[in-house]
């Protein structure tokens, strides 16, 4: 299971509806993504309980793997579920060595010289349950759910030794099945605070399992792990702020700072998947570089999936499209480009390549390659037209990913990001992108159509008014522009 967050408590008396769905099958695994709604029978008012996205994986028969077949995608929510589960894979994939890091940072701090701190190993609960039928699904095997309700409760009573009344499960982080449990298994929970942060506190559930051959010899298999994280309020409906935790251990240790990494990383995902179009660009560091990643991508593809796409323009191989949401305004432009899609793809998504055919690039540099897929640059602008203003400068982060199946877009997605290591200049106005980038599909083996996306901001303004308006043809120029230089390179790849 992906991290969950709980946005609301069901309670008894009102309507629970779970919605589940394959969004993406990998061959022998699949992610399946799961709403849950909660209403009130009274008020008739519906709220969102929780988002989650769980990846199973098929049992094989014999030897041989099983291999699925792809999902077949009918609506427009379908193909934009189906591109974004790739992105939570590489999350997935990529959790470990980001813990890793923030771990190797956390164990730097000594922060748990707190007098009146309390020794973490108060709060250890154990508990042991009988897998009976009802527990198991028709394979036999244990339900996840009810694996899941087993570890709160024991996490529940451990977090209620130090807030001295009952916990509310906010999240719960890391919930990994390492393998199966059978009718007939004892199973054993075993429950710890890790850390406290105020008004939260981390749980760690460890369960283990044995048969009766194991329990007779003391024979543990570790099936399952997870983080509960609670909070807890008073008559009143004020949060409770929990006492600090004390490690005396080594191994409370490394719990309590695995808690910190934890947090950081669950902050970061929380926020970067928030999507808020307001937002102020992000702090670049380590504990979001995937979610910010992640969001990169994810923001361009609901862009483009959006729509009510207005046609303003129409010129030779050129369109240009507007759409309105509220008082957002986003551009998009097409092209018809004579260059294989992945030659227009190596092109678009090497921005030191910007200024050979982009008036408004003045200079471009590379400031991190954080990969292969993800890299920083500085770009310097000229000003806006007719404003007067100094020369504006960008810090970007530009994601780029290919596709999986032909019927994918590569992507190209933009947005700005701060850098502490470059503050902004008086020589420069810092402007910002909030969502920009190309999604490229192909025609045939020389030709492919690109479509430039751009959420407006002010800066960009005036370029959009004077097209418009029919004063000025930046847009259509700088397309004619992109064009002669994807079909320029491509003839000579």
């Amino acid at each position: 299971m992906d991290d969950i967050q709980f946005e609301e408590a069901a309670r008894v008396g009102q309507v629970i509806t779970i919605k589940a769905k394959v969004n993406r099958a990998f061959k022998t695994s699949m992610e399946v993504g799961i709403n849950v709604t909660v209403q009130d029978v009274l008020t008739n008012v519906e709220k969102i309980v929780s988002v989650a996205y769980a990846t199973y994986v098929v049992k094989p028969v014999g030897a041989e793997k099983i291999e699925l077949e792809p999902v077949k995608l009918l609506s427009a929510e379908d193909h934009l579920e189906h591109a974004l589960a790739t992105e939570r894979k590489r999350i997935r994939l990529g959790y470990q060595e980001v813990f890793q890091n923030l771990m190797q940072e956390s164990n730097k701090e000594d922060t748990f010289a707190e007098e009146d701190a309390i020794s973490a190993d108060l709060t250890h609960v154990q508990s042991i349950e009988l897998v009976q039928p009802p527990h198991a699904n028709h394979h036999g095997n244990t339900f996840g759910g009810q694996i899941m309700a087993w570890m709160e409760t024991v996490a529940s009573i451990s977090a209620s030794r130090l807030c001295r009344s009952y916990p509310i499960l906010k999240s719960v982080n890391m919930f990994k099945f390492w393998g199966p449990s059978v009718v007939g298994d004892r199973l054993v929970f075993n429950a710890i605070v890790n850390n406290t942060f105020h008004n939260s506190v981390e749980v760690g559930v460890r369960v283990e399992a044995y048969n009766c051959e194991e329990w007779i010899k003391n024979q543990a298999r570790h099936i399952n792990s997870a983080f509960l994280i609670f909070n807890s309020v008073n008559d009143k409906g004020e949060l409770v702020t929990f006492p600090k935790i004390k490690p005396i251990t080594k191994d409370s240790v490394r719990r309590y700072h695995g808690a910190i990494a934890r947090k950081r990383i669950r902050l970061a995902r929380k926020y970067m998947l928030s999507a808020k179009e307001d937002k102020p660009y992000d702090l670049w560091e380590k504990s979001n570089q995937a979610y910010m990643s992640y969001s990169n991508i994810a923001t361009l593809t609901y862009l483009a999936a959006k729509t009510g796409w207005e046609v303003t323009s129409t010129l030779n191989n050129i369109r240009i499209w507007t759409h309105e949401d509220g008082d957002v305004l986003s551009l998009k432009v097409e092209m018809q480009v004579k260059t294989a899609s992945h030659v227009a793809f190596s092109l678009l998504s090497n921005f030191t390549y910007r200024q050979q055919w982009d008036k408004h690039f003045l200079t471009c540099e590379v400031l991190q390659a954080v990969s292969e897929d993800d890299k920083i640059y500085y770009i310097t602008s000229p000003p806006p037209p007719m404003t007067g203003h100094q020369p504006r400068d960008f810090v970007i982060l530009v994601s780029r990913r290919q596709p999986l199946e032909p019927s994918e877009p590569y992507i190209v997605a933009v947005k700005s990001v701060t850098l502490t290591s470059v503050p902004p200049s008086s020589e420069h106005c810092r402007s910002e992108i909030l969502c920009a980038g190309f999604q490229i599909y192909s025609d045939s083996s020389s030709s492919c159509r690109v479509y430039y996306f751009n959420q407006m901001t002010s800066s960009l303004m005036p370029y959009l008014a004077a097209n418009l308006t029919g004063s000025l043809n930046s847009i259509e120029d700088t397309a004619l522009e992109c064009i002669k230089f994807l079909e320029l390179k491509g003839s000579k790849c």
